[in-house]
């Protein structure tokens, strides 16, 4: 039986789930983890994006 965890629940998020979960395209997305490393969490190269702490940013974003 296969693990299956919704993304909600997920503490970090790949990029492309990252740009399902908030409906913000991957180059907007890689652009605004640039400029904040903070939510960013790197595994060699893979870019991890910390989900709460980028909804924290959207949240109080007036605009991305």
């Amino acid at each position: 039986m296969e693990n299956i965890v919704s993304l909600s629940e997920k503490p970090l998020l790949t990029l492309k789930e990252a740009t399902i979960y908030f409906n913000v395209g991957e180059h907007r997305l890689r652009r605004i983890t640039d400029e904040n490393q903070e939510l960013v969490v790197w595994a060699g190269n893979k870019r991890l994006i910390k989900r709460q702490m980028l909804e924290v940013f959207l949240y109080n974003s007036l605009s991305i």
